[in-house]
């Protein structure tokens, strides 16, 4: 019998995906520095639950440049910053996707690109890849040497709603952060 259980849990583990980005390019050109990558995370089952009775889920990705400095703390470069809203309508049975450079209002999605989905599965593969996000404008770089770009991903807690934010709290099932920095190429 515990044997059995054991065998159980080890299957169940080896089947969630540790959260990871991979894949990570930034490239620079005439029309700015661009990001690409695939993050690499499973939704929680409490995660999916929640969003599978209504409740939009909203994640934050923020891309930092910042050039090193040995004579005093790094030089901030830019910051780009994309929202998603992810939600549910149990009516039409669609996973609805809103992308936006501005945070989201009570009052609304604001100026946001919006895509719906038959399957929470191809709403989460189109949060999981991010292709080619200006991040910084070409005048904002001058030069590559000692640049380095660092991108983190996140549930956005304090966007639920109130009685749910007191509900998460330390519970780490809710907690999915995801950081990786990579220092840019020179160009040749």
């Amino acid at each position: 019998m515990a044997l059995a259980l054991w065998a159980a849990a080890a299957t169940t583990r080896a089947d969630t995906v540790p959260p990871d980005i991979s894949s990570m390019q930034v490239t620079r050109t005439d029309e700015g520095v661009f990001l690409s990558a695939n993050l690499q995370f499973d939704l929680p089952v409490q995660v999916e639950d929640a969003l599978r009775q209504g409740i939009p889920l909203y994640f934050t990705a923020e891309a930092l440049v910042q050039r090193e400095r040995w004579y005093w703390s790094d030089q901030h470069l830019g910051t780009a910053t994309r929202y998603y809203r992810l939600t549910h309508q149990p009516l039409t049975r669609r996973w609805r996707l809103h992308i936006s450079n501005t945070a989201f209002t009570s009052s609304g999605t604001g100026l946001a690109l919006g895509q719906t989905y038959e399957q929470l599965e191809d709403a989460m593969a189109a949060i999981q890849r991010i292709s080619r996000w200006k991040i910084l404008e070409p005048a904002q770089l001058s030069s590559t040497s000692g640049v380095s770009v660092q991108l983190r991903f996140r549930v956005d807690l304090s966007a639920l709603p109130r009685p749910l934010q007191m509900g998460v709290l330390g519970r780490s099932v809710w907690n999915l952060q995801l950081s990786r920095t990579q220092v840019m190429e020179a160009a040749p």
